[in-house]
C-alpha cells in the first residue's frame, strides 16, 4: 500500500492499481481526489470537506462512489443518485478494493458553547490504516498507521501525545497541520517522538510512504 499525503487532512491510498481518498477539504489540492475510484469524509467541516472538488470529481469520473455521514451525504446524494453513500459507526464495506471499518460518532469538543457535531473515523484494511478525522477516537483494533491530527483548534499537544499512547500504532503519520507553522513542527515532532510511544513521522505534501 502507497500512502500519499495532501495537504492538511487529505491522504490517498493506492493498492493494486486502485486509489481511495480521504478528506479533500478546501486546505487541499483541487486535484486531491483526482482519479481516486472512492471518496471517504469524515465529516461537514470544509477542511475537511469541499462539495465543490467533490461535486467536480463526481461529474468528472461516472464511476466515482463517495462513502460518509449523513450531514454530508444529504448535500450531494440527490445530485448523484447511488453514488453517494450514508455510513455510521460500526459499518463496514469495500470502498476501491479497501476494506474499511466505521468508528466514532463525533467531532471532539472545541468548546462547550458550540454544538459538536457528527464526526467518523475509517479504519482501512483490518488496521493497515487509521484516519479518525477531527476526533480522538480510539478504534478497539489494533492499528499499524495512524493519521495523527497534530494540531487543531479543539486540541492541545498534551492530548495528541496520549492519544498516541492510547491507540499505540506501529506508526504515526501527521495530519490536520495546514495551521502548524514550520516554527512549531520541531517542539511537535520532538515531543511527540519522545512521549508518545510510537515512530513518529511527517510527509510534505506531495510525498509518499510505502506502507
Amino acid at each position: 500500500m502507497k500512502l500519499t499525503k495532501k495537504s492538511h487532512a487529505c491522504i490517498r491510498l493506492e493498492k493494486n492499481g486502485r486509489t481511495l481518498v480521504i478528506d479533500p477539504g478546501v486546505f487541499s489540492e483541487a486535484d486531491a481526489a483526482v482519479g481516486a475510484e472512492a471518496v471517504l469524509v469524515t465529516h461537514e467541516h470544509p477542511d475537511h470537506f469541499s462539495e465543490g472538488h467533490l461535486r467536480a470529481g463526481l461529474e468528472a469520473d461516472p464511476g466515482l462512489q463517495v462513502y460518509t455521514l449523513k450531514s454530508v451525504a444529504d448535500q450531494l446524494a440527490a445530485a448523484f443518485p447511488g453514488r453517494v453513500h450514508t455510513v455510521g459507526h460500526g459499518d463496514t464495506f469495500t470502498a476501491a478494493g479497501f476494506d474499511v471499518q466505521v468508528h466514532g460518532e463525533l467531532h471532539a469538543v472545541i468548546h462547550p458553547d458550540i454544538p459538536r457535531i457528527t464526526n467518523v473515523g475509517f479504519l482501512v484494511d483490518g488496521g493497515r490504516v487509521f484516519h479518525p478525522g477531527d476526533a480522538l477516537t480510539v478504534p478497539g483494533h489494533a492499528v499499524e498507521t495512524l493519521m495523527l491530527p497534530v494540531q487543531a483548534p479543539w486540541s492541545k499537544i498534551s492530548e495528541v501525545i496520549d492519544y498516541v499512547r492510547e491507540v499505540k500504532p506501529q506508526r504515526a503519520y501527521d495530519i490536520h497541520d495546514a495551521l502548524l507553522t514550520d516554527l512549531a513542527r520541531p517542539a511537535y515532532d520532538r515531543q511527540i517522538g519522545a512521549l508518545g510511544g510510537s515512530e513518529h513521522l511527517r510527509l510534505a505534501p506531495g510525498e509518499t510512504a510505502d506502507l
